[in-house]
């Protein structure tokens, strides 16, 4: 029984997918904390389909194919700030534009092309293919990100409630705000060859919203969204070898549930405060 509970450790396939986990959930987690509160979700959505165009055009002119992605994520985070800001339409409604064509020209792209690059590896990532290159390239954006927003957090906070507040006490609000979407877009970078574009949005999303609903403070949202990111992430991995399923899809299958049983514990909790209440008004 041991042996088979301990079975995927013993793989070396089984070890990369793990250390991956470990090195991405931190900023994936921290990252998922601002965008909860910003209202954010589309834009990490947009950005993790933007870069599909930027990874085929990287493979035909011969460059790193994270750079391609790296520079269409971004370019799709100004294009949206910058028709949201200079048009009357609003700005979720631009993202879906933006981020529907970015990620229709990726796809007409690739299927115009001949490349050795997998499609559903892109998409939907390749967990249990991870080496050596993939573990350094998502170690090194991940120290970064997760040490920017670690120094800036509380600027990134007030920002994040209040961007008005912010520039009137003199935190340069250009710089946090394209900062922002700078780690997002190394973020969706670093987890491309793990979860792949599709479902690197949930690792965007799905901790923090978990962790805001089951805290009150925030530097303990940021604390617990890690928490909840490693354990679904590793356990989901872990999982995945015994029911012979994808890693990234159990893994975001697993926050879905998290999420659930947050929010139906929430609700609860909020009956029992609304008893309570009539009990001492009566």
């Amino acid at each position: 029984m041991l042996e088979i509970l301990l079975q995927p450790f013993q793989f070396a396939f089984m070890q990369n997918a793990f250390l991956i986990c470990i090195l991405i959930a931190i900023p994936t987690a921290l990252l998922s904390c601002f965008l909860v509160l910003k209202g954010w979700a589309l834009m990490g959505d947009a950005i993790s389909h933007a870069v599909l165009p930027g990874i085929v055009l990287a493979y035909v002119f011969g460059i790193p194919l994270l750079i391609g992605a790296f520079m269409a994520g971004m370019a799709c985070a100004v294009a949206s700030g910058y028709l949201a800001d200079n048009s009357r339409v609003k700005q979720d409604t631009v993202m879906g534009v933006v981020f529907s064509g970015m990620f229709a020209l990726g796809i007409v792209l690739y299927v115009s092309l001949e490349t050795n690059a997998h499609l559903d590896h892109i998409l939907f990532g390749n967990m249990l293919g991870i080496d050596a290159k993939d573990l350094w390239t998502a170690g090194i954006l991940s120290l970064l990100v997760s040490g920017a927003v670690v120094l800036k957090w509380r600027d990134l906070l007030l920002h994040s409630f209040d961007p008005a507040q912010a520039k009137t006490s003199g935190l340069q609000v250009g710089l946090l705000h394209y900062g922002l979407l700078t780690a997002m877009s190394l973020t969706v970078v670093a987890t491309l060859s793990a979860t792949g574009l599709i479902l690197a949005i949930g690792l965007l999303i799905a901790p923090g919203a978990i962790a805001f609903l089951v805290t009150r403070k925030f530097s303990t949202m940021l604390m617990v969204s890690i928490l909840i990111n490693l354990i679904t992430m590793l356990l989901g991995t872990y999982l995945s070898f015994h029911i012979d399923s994808a890693p990234a899809p159990t893994i975001i299958l697993i926050q879905t549930i998290f999420f659930i049983g947050a929010f139906l514990n929430r609700l609860r909790q909020n009956r029992l405060a609304s008893a309570q209440t009539l009990r001492d008004a009566t």
